[in-house]
């Protein structure tokens, strides 16, 4: 399924049916209709999500089914990520099977180094001139400055300490940081294992506090995208 369906869709779910209904029984068993228990086992995911252990945290990863095919960005959101990347080195932070990485190569044939991160890089393409790393982004095995540009979407949202990951996003770029997250508002039952909700873009700017004056935050069709020039 591509980001352009799902998106519909999450606007009747989430901007359409009343909180009242999101959060019913009756719609979680619509949902279980549709998607079986695995919806059931997002919430008590959620619920648990500060006594969560890691081999929890990625069994439920392993286990959850891939709702979009090669990528969970829109096309237009990897239009505008691939026009911002700047310099000759760049690094997708959640990088997930690599297709964000070959749209960045084909804009940008010149780059020297390209790099895609993710805690689990099995199903990640190869790709000519492109290295995987296994790690998790609020630890990343990078110098200070290490790229020119870091990229990271659909990844914030998943993270408990998401705080600590935006630090080290910017703590490895050089130039630029560029961000994607879903524009969603949280309910009791949903389709995916998100643990941070962001319904507007000023919502996401708390996140990113302190914000530097050279930003930009806009909504691409119910996504967040954010980018930043690294102020050093």
């Amino acid at each position: 399924m591509r980001r352009e369906t799902t998106n519909r869709i999450r606007f009747f779910i989430e901007d359409v049916l009343p909180p009242i209904l999101r959060d019913s029984k009756l719609f979680l068993w619509l949902a279980e209709l549709a998607w079986g228990k695995h919806i059931s086992d997002l919430a008590e995911f959620r619920a648990r999500a500060p006594f969560l252990t890691e081999e929890a945290y990625a069994d439920l990863y392993r286990k959850h089914p891939r709702v979009h095919a090669g990528t969970d960005n829109s096309e237009a959101c990897i239009r505008r990520v691939v026009e911002e990347v700047q310099g000759d080195s760049v690094c997708d932070i959640g990088c997930g099977t690599g297709a964000l990485l070959t749209r960045i190569r084909q804009g940008h044939p010149t780059l020297t180094r390209v790099t895609g991160v993710d805690f689990v890089i099995d199903d990640a393409a190869a790709l000519p001139g492109v290295e995987y790393i296994a790690a998790k982004i609020e630890n990343l095995p990078f110098a200070d400055g290490e790229f020119d540009t870091v990229v990271c979407t659909h990844v914030i949202e998943h993270v408990l300490e998401y705080h600590r990951a935006i630090a080290e996003l910017r703590r490895i770029a050089r130039r630029r940081v560029i961000i994607v997250v879903p524009r969603e508002r949280e309910a009791r039952y949903s389709f995916n294992p998100h643990f941070n909700f962001f319904p507007y873009t000023h919502s996401f700017l708390r996140a990113m506090h302190p914000v530097p004056a050279q930003h930009s935050c806009v909504d691409i069709g119910r996504d967040i995208f954010y980018m930043e020039n690294v102020e050093r």
